[in-house]
């Protein structure tokens, strides 16, 4: 049964954090946390954090054993996003859009 842990309105672009996540789906745990020791940028912190958290969850609700967790799925969805106007060149305005994500990892044992 795969155990989850969720980070919502995470204050990161969708853009941004998918390739990391896209890179760890599938992995072993300690594999996918070793790995992402070494990715510069918060982005792998906040990855990072919530795969710890999907272990524990794992680990202290359901009694699986730590070594042998696997990334079954992670997916990035798009947040709710800070939409202000900036002043342009001639009366017009330009948008700005600040996004951010909901991180989600599912976790399960290997067989």
């Amino acid at each position: 049964m795969p155990v989850r842990a969720v980070a919502k309105r995470v204050g990161l672009s969708p853009k941004r954090l998918r390739p990391l996540v896209d890179a760890l789906r599938g992995k072993n745990v300690q594999e996918s946390l070793q790995a992402l020791r070494f990715v510069p940028g918060p982005a792998a912190v906040r990855i990072a954090k919530v795969l710890r958290s999907a272990s524990a969850n794992a680990e202290n609700n359901l009694q699986l054993n730590s070594a042998r967790l696997k990334v079954v799925r992670a997916y990035v969805d798009g947040g709710p996003m800070l939409k202000r106007f900036r002043a342009k060149a001639r009366g017009r305005v330009g948008p700005i859009l600040r996004r951010s994500s909901h991180i989600t990892v599912e976790v399960d044992e290997e067989q």
